[in-house]
């Protein structure tokens, strides 16, 4: 193929193409492009495509050496993104890194991923290995991904179609770093196709390559994110229990993790990102047979926490003597689900806004958020702080954890804290005069 750059023409043979330019699809495509590779990035989102060719990171938040490796596998030629699926008819490997989410019946939601493989079937040529990186339910690789690329392309699986699951495992403000760095699960079709896996990964990752089948590969991965879900929700039962009992969670948990073998985790205010509030569900979906129990009561816990802070928020605005209504501002302090990011998906700062815009002023700051669904934002930290009543800290972005709470005390109009991720010491906060509530502190 051929591409406009700088004014002029220059060709760009491609030997991969990555599906889904997103958390996923471009980390990957850099690393792939540096190994030497043409990538073609295929992506249904015209701007974002058009971001990524001027060697612009269309994510949020630090992403290190991210940025620079994006730019320069632009600048070398080795990396273009389009919209356009007719690429793949001439590749060697396509990498699928589609968004899986559920339904509001938390049912895996599979449009997504099966009108990519429609259009990558119709374009696909004998001998192609695809790569599914997507996390999905256990079963889908052989239940539907494979007979949808078959009919599609007319290949056989094992024959001239080669095919493999392997699980993304990256995370917000780590991509890089993780997808060279942690070991890989590989699940190929046959060995074929996972021999052929193997020779592409193994040029862009340092850890470990772990074969399996298909499947396993699948249930792997939602359960290892299924595991942390349940982790942190016997942490957020910990946290509300304390609550009651006027204790302090993670003093609990500092102790708790004297004994060997002991990892418990921090109560919160929500758990959010997009694995863990729906990969547990995908693992009970595929495992529907067996009735899963544990699973969905850890998710019912979890999804609870950002309504249960929003109750601390009105109870302690109660306590004050702070009326509801518009004159009384509550400023959301963390957008992003995760610190030091931009990522909104699924964030508890969501259902805190909506539990509490109804009765009071809300407004909100985040360093790497600009806008937010229908919420006033104020940029300058200090700014919002003057204009709060109540601050309400959601994330633990580095701006809000070097926060001193004198400066706070100094700064509000009525000193109410109320905080979501254990960023201040209860005790001292009273001592200068603040009412502070914490999850997890009673």
């Amino acid at each position: 193929m051929t591409i406009e750059k700088n004014r002029g023409v220059i060709e760009l043979k491609t030997d991969v193409a990555v599906v889904g330019m997103g958390y996923v699809g471009i980390p990957l495509s850099c690393l792939l492009a540096k190994a030497g590779h043409g990538v073609i990035g295929i992506d249904i989102d015209q701007e974002r495509a058009n971001l990524i060719n001027q060697g612009k990171l269309p994510l949020k938040g630090e992403e290190p050496e991210l940025p620079e490796l994006l730019r320069e596998q632009v600048d070398r030629g080795l990396l273009h993104a389009t919209t356009d699926f007719s690429y793949c008819r001439k590749i060697k490997v396509v990498f699928v890194c589609v968004d899986t989410p559920i339904d509001e019946n938390k049912i895996p939601r599979f449009d997504r991923l099966i009108a990519a493989m429609e259009q990558i079937g119709r374009n696909i040529s004998s001998g192609v290995l695809v790569v599914v990186e997507s996390t999905i339910a256990p079963g889908t690789m052989s239940g539907k991904i494979l007979p949808l690329l078959e009919k599609m392309s007319g290949l056989k699986g094992g024959e001239n179609l080669f095919l493999a699951h392997c699980p993304e495992r990256v995370m917000s403000g780590k991509l890089i770093h993780n997808l060279k760095n942690i070991d890989r699960i590989i699940g190929g079709l046959d060995e074929r196709s996972t021999e052929m896996a193997i020779s592409w990964y193994s040029q862009i990752v340092i850890g470990k390559l772990h074969t399996t089948d298909m499947t396993t590969a699948e249930a792997v991965k939602t359960a290892e994110n299924a595991y942390r879900d349940v982790q942190i929700a016997f942490a957020n039962e910990v946290g509300l229990i304390c609550e009651k009992l006027g204790l302090d969670a993670f003093e609990v948990r500092r102790l708790v993790n004297t004994c060997p073998q002991r990892d418990m985790h921090k109560a919160g205010a929500g758990v959010g990102g997009h694995c863990l509030p729906k990969d547990t569900w995908l693992l009970a979906y595929g495992g529907k047979e067996a009735d899963p129990k544990l699973m969905p009561i850890a998710r019912q816990i979890n999804d609870a926490m950002p309504e249960h802070t929003a109750e601390l928020v009105i109870e302690i605005l109660g306590k004050a003597g702070l009326a509801e209504g518009k004159e009384t501002c509550v400023a959301i302090f963390g957008l992003s689900y995760l610190e030091n990011s931009g990522d909104t998906r699924n964030t508890p700062a969501r259902t805190v806004i909506e539990q509490l815009r109804n009765r009071y002023r809300v407004i909100a700051q985040d360093p790497y958020i600009s806008a937010f669904e229908n919420v006033e934002i104020e940029s300058d930290l200090e700014n919002a702080l003057r204009m709060a009543d109540c601050a309400v800290f959601l994330t633990s972005h580095r701006e809000y954890s070097v926060l001193t709470l004198e400066r706070i005390a100094e700064l509000m109009r009525h000193k109410i804290i109320v905080d979501g991720r254990n960023l201040f010491d209860k005790k001292k906060a009273e001592d200068l005069g603040i009412l502070y509530a914490g999850v997890g502190k009673g």
